[in-house]
C-alpha cells in the first residue's frame, strides 16, 4: 500500500520525480470533444460490447498477438526495464488498474500504437526508443496509454483490419467503396483520438517542454539543436492561415488517407490546451471520474463536440473556414470575392461588408471615386 492508500497492484516501481496523480479519472477528462462525443455514444449503445466481441473472431487480433509474442521484445523487469518502469509510472498516474503489455519491435519508422479488442496491448518501434529521450519517451507511454483508457484500441484494431480489407477487395467497386466509406469516417475519428492521446501523455509526463520535443523530433529527426519550440509553433500558424480556397482544399485532401493529425498541427492544439482553464482546473484536481460515466449525457457530449466545431470555426484563420463564418454572418461581397477569383478568398473582407454582429458600415457615396481593388 502507497502513501496516499493505492493498491499497487502492478504499479511497484515508479520514478522518483513526483507527479500528481488522478485517481478514478475518467478518459473524458482529457478526450477532445469530437471524441469524446463519439465514445458516450458508442458506450451508450446497447450491445455494442457483445457485437465487437463477436467480431473479435474474424479481426487477426490473436495473430498480431502471436506475432509480437514471437517476433518482438517484451517490456518487463529483464527487458527494456525503463520502458517498463515508463508503463508502470503512467498507468499509476492516470490510475488504469491493469498495465497493458508493451512490446518493442524492430523498425526504424518511429511509431506507437495500442491495439487490442479484449485487452490492449502497446507496441512502440526501435526508431521511436532510439529518437527520444527519457522525458519524451515518457510523453509517448503516457499516450498510448490514454488510448488505453479510453478505449480507443478496439476502434484501431478494426480501423487496421478494414484498412486491409479494402486493399483485398479494391476490384470489387462497390464494396472497395463501401468499406472506404467506413474507414474515411474511422481515420477522422481516431485523428481526434490522437488529441486526446497527447493530453493523456501531458498528464503523464507533466512536462510540456518534452511533448514538444517529442513532437518536433518526430517531424525533424534528432537535430534539437538545430530547431525551436516557438518556430515549429509558428509553421502551424502559417499552415492554417495561409493561401487561399484552393489551399484549403488540398488541406483536406492531404490529410484525409491520415490517421494522425500533421506535427505542428498536434503541438499547437496541445499548447493551447495546457495554457486552458480546463487543464488547470484538472491539475488541481477537480476531474469527472470514471464512476460518473454511466450517468453522462449523450446529448450533453453532442452539444459540446457542436460548440468546439462551431468556436474552432469561428476563430480559424483557414480560408475556408472564414468563408463558413462569413456566409454565416451574411457577407455583402461574397459575389465580388468570386469574381476575384479563390485569391479573393484570401484577402481581407471590403470594410462595407455586414460584420458578424449584424450591424452595416457606412456606404460610401454613390459619386465617390472607385476604390481600387486589393
Amino acid at each position: 500500500m502507497s502513501d496516499d492508500g493505492h493498491q499497487q497492484s502492478g504499479h511497484e516501481k515508479v520514478p522518483s520525480r513526483q507527479r500528481r496523480r488522478f485517481p478514478g479519472i475518467s478518459s473524458r477528462a482529457y478526450e477532445h470533444p469530437a471524441d469524446r462525443s463519439a465514445l458516450v455514444a458508442l458506450r451508450k449503445l446497447s450491445g455494442f460490447d457483445t457485437v465487437f466481441k463477436a467480431l473479435s473472431g474474424l479481426l487477426p487480433e490473436r495473430s498480431l498477438r502471436l506475432l509480437f509474442l514471437s517476433d518482438s521484445v517484451r517490456v518487463s523487469d529483464q527487458q527494456f526495464a525503463h520502458l517498463n518502469d515508463m508503463l508502470r509510472d503512467a498507468c499509476y498516474v492516470l490510475d488504469l488498474e491493469k498495465v497493458p503489455p508493451m512490446y518493442v519491435t524492430q523498425d526504424p519508422q518511429p511509431n506507437a500504437m495500442c491495439i487490442g479488442l479484449d485487452e490492449p496491448i502497446i507496441v512502440v518501434t526501435t526508431g521511436l526508443v532510439e529518437l527520444l529521450d527519457e522525458e519524451e519517451m515518457r510523453a509517448v507511454v503516457g499516450h498510448e496509454v490514454g488510448h488505453a483508457l479510453s478505449g480507443h484500441s478496439v476502434y484501431r484494431t478494426i480501423l487496421l483490419f478494414l484498412t486491409t480489407l479494402a486493399l483485398r477487395v479494391a476490384w470489387i467497386p462497390l464494396g472497395n467503396l463501401a468499406i472506404m466509406a467506413i474507414v474515411t469516417a474511422l481515420r477522422e475519428w481516431f485523428r481526434k483520438s490522437e488529441l486526446s492521446a497527447d493530453r493523456a501523455g501531458l498528464l503523464v509526463g507533466q512536462d510540456l517542454r518534452a511533448s514538444m520535443r517529442g513532437l518536433m523530433k518526430i517531424a525533424g529527426g534528432n537535430h534539437l539543436h538545430e530547431m525551436n519550440v516557438d518556430a515549429f509553433l509558428k509553421q502551424a500558424e502559417e499552415y492554417e492561415a495561409g493561401g487561399d480556397l484552393r489551399d484549403s482544399v488540398l488541406k483536406i485532401l492531404n490529410v484525409l488517407p491520415r490517421s494522425h493529425p500533421f506535427t505542428t498541427v498536434r503541438a499547437a492544439e496541445l499548447k493551447k490546451w495546457a495554457e486552458s482553464r480546463d487543464y488547470q482546473r484538472l491539475m488541481d484536481g477537480h476531474y469527472p471520474r470514471r464512476s460518473e460515466d454511466k450517468d453522462t449525457s449523450v446529448t450533453d457530449s453532442f452539444r459540446e463536440s457542436a460548440n468546439h466545431y462551431a468556436t474552432h470555426v469561428k476563430s480559424s484563420k483557414d480560408p475556408l473556414m472564414k468563408l463558413v463564418t462569413d456566409l454565416a454572418g451574411g457577407a455583402g461581397d461574397l459575389g465580388g470575392r468570386v469574381r476575384r477569383g479563390f485569391g479573393g478568398f484570401a484577402a481581407t473582407p471590403p470594410k462595407d461588408q455586414t460584420s458578424r454582429n449584424g450591424t452595416t458600415t457606412e456606404e460610401p457615396p454613390a459619386d465617390a471615386p472607385p476604390r481600387d481593388e486589393d
